[in-house]
């Protein structure tokens, strides 16, 4: 069989009037991306699940007008899920581009999301582009592939899903300016899912104040908090017309546990809270 190389995609174009996601900033993480893309540094964002590492991500890179090459990692993801592999194509070997791959070549961003659920091997392909080489070497195409100045990795994870087997290590951790991230005050919480949801902010306090009550529970009776992504959920249903106590129901509080006694004693917080 002949080896020939696909050829390279045309990249992601870049429109002249970018829709930029809405996100509601904390403190300095906009001027600590900026500072860290002019860098050329790689990004660690950490902060549990639902408190905007994703939409942060998605409005910078809108903001500079990046391209981003999204990785959800998982279980089974490994490094050639990042970099490539060869494929039979019309009878021909054919060498195609990961992401990772894609992003070196192309320049923009490569976001891997929760990346301490892939594999340990995926680490090991991010060091020699998280230091001072900026390189990627492609062993099964023989290529050592230089990242363009265009080029930005940024990572994520949530601690409190740590364990043993599965955290970062110092080696890995050292390679990255670190934001972390947290769910916003209460007020700054009520404006955005209201903006979020189109419902009024008066309708939204309940909700925010029964997920603040539900988060003091997290490491006890449930895993994780609420996320403002699901608060939005719950204004949006309530927003389009569904009754607030069967929209809790939906999207704050089923989401979080599927113990019947768990839930059952969620349900009467969620009673007590919002009436």
């Amino acid at each position: 069989m002949n080896m020939i190389r696909s050829p390279l995609p045309s990249g992601i174009p870049i429109p002249d009037v970018i829709d930029i996601p809405v996100y509601s900033a904390w403190g300095n993480e906009r001027s600590l991306f900026e500072k860290a893309w002019e860098r050329r540094l790689p990004l660690l964002l950490k902060g549990p699940t639902g408190s905007g590492k994703t939409r942060f991500v998605t409005h910078m890179a809108a903001s500079l007008g990046l391209p981003v090459h999204t990785v959800a990692c998982h279980d089974d993801l490994s490094a050639a899920d990042l970099t490539g592999r060869h494929l039979l194509k019309g009878g021909e070997t054919v060498w195609v581009d990961g992401p990772l791959t894609r992003a070196v070549r192309e320049g923009g961003l490569c976001y891997l999301d929760e990346i301490v659920e892939a594999r340990k091997d995926v680490a090991v392909v991010l060091h020699p582009l998280t230091d001072d080489r900026r390189i990627l070497p492609l062993e099964r195409t023989g290529e050592l592939l230089v990242a363009p100045p265009s080029f930005m990795i940024a990572v994520s994870y949530n601690p409190g899903y740590q364990n043993l087997l599965k955290n970062l290590k110092p080696s890995t951790r050292q390679r990255f300016v670190s934001i972390t991230f947290d769910f916003l005050p209460r007020e700054r919480e009520i404006a955005v899912v209201a903006g979020e949801s189109g419902l009024d902010e008066a309708r939204v306090a309940p909700l925010v104040d029964l997920a603040r009550r539900l988060r003091a529970l997290k490491g006890q009776d449930i895993e994780e908090g609420v996320s403002t992504r699901l608060l939005v959920y719950g204004a949006s249903l309530i927003a389009a017309g569904l009754p607030q106590r069967e929209a809790v129901m939906a999207a704050i509080i089923e989401p979080l546990t599927d113990e019947p006694e768990v839930r059952a004693g969620l349900t009467e917080i969620a009673r007590a809270v919002l009436g």
